[in-house]
């Protein structure tokens, strides 16, 4: 069905974080600052790992690198747009930009949440496998996984957008949240709609959830199976999990709470919106190179290099 036939309105209102002004000056400072150092932080992980060839070798850090691609696109979607909107009294939005916007929301935070169970699985073959970990976690598997991040994005932003596409939306129009999202689109629409928001619980609630707990229980595996082979293999195995745990929880925790029950009225989550899309891809570059010595040691080493370069220029 053609939307703009079966549609009388061509936009949506996003009525964002506050109405006043003052406060709308001092987000769209915060917000500017945080996306660029949201861009510089994921870009320095994709440059380090890129650059340096000790770092380009080891299958967790081509995970990385491909994480933080996906923190610096997801935190595109929807950044630039609701900074420039501080400084609007009226909030729009086309209605084939909130589908794209959901469009690929969704299509990269579904690769993203592949990849972080793909990077949970690295993390127990390199800890409770270390003999085999090399042979396991080939370049082919590698690149194999990440493909398939991809293809489980597509096919997750795409049972949900092949139906929101052809709901016809004929007012209300304003969407209470700083960009659009499935749950707040979809109940705009002038047509009974039971079924797709059970849909979207199916699919991004209950998924979001299933693979949280999943991944929590292998840690758990994890913590508990490592000290019967090594002495020294607890605080190992802490000091390995500890920033893949915080990562996951940031990234899971919103998506379960705004995605599980998506359809009743919280406020909170419009802050729940923020910290998805630019607190945690924020908070990722710092959890992996301030807490991390190799990354460390790998800025130090091409810093060096750098240094080299030009006194022999």
């Amino acid at each position: 069905m053609d939307v703009k036939n079966s549609s009388m309105i061509s936009e949506f209102v996003l009525l964002g974080l506050t109405s006043t002004w003052e406060l709308e000056i001092f987000f769209f400072c915060i917000f500017l600052l945080a996306y660029a150092a949201i861009m510089a932080g994921n870009l320095l992980i994709v440059i380090m790992v890129t650059c340096d060839s000790h770092l380009h070798s080891k299958p967790m850090y081509f995970l990385l690198e491909n994480l933080s691609f996906l923190d610096m696109s997801i935190s595109t979607i929807t950044a630039p747009k609701m900074i420039i909107d501080f400084l609007r009294e009226k909030k729009t939005i086309s209605l084939w930009g909130c589908m794209a916007q959901m469009f690929f929301l969704h299509f990269l935070g579904g690769s993203e949440m592949t990849l972080l169970i793909v990077m949970g699985v690295d993390r127990y073959i390199a800890i409770c496998k270390p003999l085999h970990y090399t042979s396991i976690m080939s370049r082919r598997v590698l690149v194999g996984s990440v493909r398939l991040s991809w293809a489980v994005g597509f096919v997750h932003t795409m049972s949900q957008m092949v139906f929101t596409v052809t709901l016809p939306f004929c007012g209300p129009n304003v969407v209470d949240d700083i960009f659009c999202d499935l749950p707040l689109v979809i109940k705009l629409a002038c047509t009974e709609t039971y079924v797709l928001e059970l849909l979207v619980i199916a699919d991004s609630g209950l998924l979001s959830f299933t693979c949280f707990t999943l991944l929590l229980i292998s840690y758990t595996v994890i913590l508990v199976t490592v000290p019967r082979g090594s002495s020294g293999g607890l605080s190992r195995a802490l000091s390995t999990l500890s920033a893949h745990i915080t990562v996951v929880t940031l990234f899971f925790g919103p998506c379960i709470f705004i995605y599980t029950w998506p359809f009743s009225s919280l406020s909170m989550d419009k802050f729940l919106s923020v910290f998805y899309s630019v607190i945690t891809p924020l908070l990722n570059p710092i959890i992996y190179t301030l807490r991390n010595q190799e990354m460390k040691s790998a800025m130090s080493r091409v810093r060096t290099q750098h240094t080299s370069s030009i006194h022999t220029f």
